[in-house]
């Protein structure tokens, strides 16, 4: 009997594996977000199954399902009924802002004299025309976009409702053997133990830190910033609020967008309470929360660049949507990181950097053995 070569055998198993997985990865493809969710909520909430398993007598399935309620009761409703809430002010604010502005557009004479307290007005004067014929196509673009973001909404209430059933569905196995499933997905990874634990150590460590940062920071300050708006008499306030809360998420002038406007709009009308109010919440208060305690939350978890946060950040939700907000510093941990392993990997084949700049260059792993 003939025997089979092993490299052919290794070869036409590994074509059938590729092969295989990849059938299996696009037939779940709708899946995946869901399941990675899944996956990340699982490693956060793990200490909390692991004291209910305790104090079970180590009854796995009922703390599973304890858990996966906890995070029904105490932030699925809450964010749902939030949802239902910002979609009947933002269709409030759409009807009430959009025939306002138009007004105006149609009757620029109506507001001229709130235009006369804008510094430079009489440079503005002779492009006074193609300003308002410029303000009125942009609030037509903003009515289409209203009307279709919330059509959208709809149609998607019923897919994400679907979704996260399917992602708790998976948490209660992720919960009960997730042990088991990274020690297999590990073993199957053709990585040294160290830099399995490297990886896996910065996913987990840049997920928890940027969900904890982005929830509280982004809760605080669109909180506070509703609030002001609520006080100065803007409509819309738990809309505006919420829009800020998730506009914090870009460092430093993220809140800043919306309310700026908000302010000039409020100065134009003459409401210079408001404005103050909005100086000092939203810019004082609100506006200096990322930079006191963003560090404090996050700390060294992330080890990683403000540059890189701000990009990941901006990059996940470009192309994951709103997800991309966790997503995407993830994947750029994962990249820093996996360029980090082939420096340490390749070290003897990567000569040494020599003088930039009047500074002499070292090798990372001498920087950090140094340390």
């Amino acid at each position: 009997m003939q025997v089979k070569n092993p490299l052919i055998n290794k070869a036409v198993l590994l074509i059938l594996v590729v092969a295989i997985s990849a059938l299996f990865l696009t037939m779940i493809r709708q899946f995946l977000m869901a399941i990675f969710m899944a996956g990340l909520f699982s490693a956060m909430v793990n200490p909390v199954y692991i004291r209910l398993k305790r104090r079970l007598n180590g009854r796995e399935n009922l703390a599973s399902i304890l858990t996966i309620c906890g995070i029904v009761v105490l932030v699925l409703l809450p964010f749902s009924i939030l949802i239902t809430v910002v979609a009947g002010q933002a269709v409030h604010v759409g009807q009430s802002v959009t025939p306002w502005v138009e007004s105006f557009v149609k009757e620029p004479g109506a507001l001229t004299h709130y235009l006369e307290k804008i510094p430079y007005y009489q440079e503005l004067l002779p492009y006074r025309d193609m300003i308002f014929e410029k303000a009125g196509q942009a609030v037509g673009m903003i009515s289409n976009l209203l009307i279709n973001s919330l059509s959208s909404i709809t149609k998607m209430t019923v897919n994400a409702v679907f979704k996260a059933v399917i992602m708790l569905y998976v948490m209660f196995y992720f919960l009960t053997m997730g042990d088991e499933l990274l020690e297999k997905i590990l073993y199957y990874l053709p990585l040294a133990h160290h830099d399995e634990e490297r990886l896996l150590h910065r996913f987990t460590s840049v997920a928890g830190a940027t969900i904890k940062s982005t929830l509280i920071i982004g809760m605080l300050q669109g909180g506070l910033c509703g609030l002001a708006f609520y006080l100065a008499g803007i409509q819309g306030a738990v809309f505006w609020g919420t829009v800020m809360a998730v506009m914090s998420i870009i460092p430093a002038f993220g809140t800043a967008i919306i309310w700026g406007p908000a302010m000039i709009v409020l100065a134009l009308i003459g409401n210079i309470k408001g404005v103050i109010l909005l100086a000092i919440i939203c810019g004082a208060v609100a506006g200096n929360l990322d930079n006191v305690l963003r560090p404090r939350l996050v700390g060294k978890d992330t080890e990683m660049p403000d540059l890189f946060v701000l990009f990941g950040t901006l990059g996940g939700i470009a192309l994951f949507g709103m997800l991309g907000i966790i997503i995407g510093p993830i994947i750029s941990a994962l990249f820093i990181t996996i360029w980090e392993i082939y420096g340490d990997a390749f070290q003897e084949y990567l000569p040494a950097v020599g003088t930039i700049n009047g500074k002499d260059r070292q090798r990372p792993d001498e920087g950090e053995t140094k340390e």
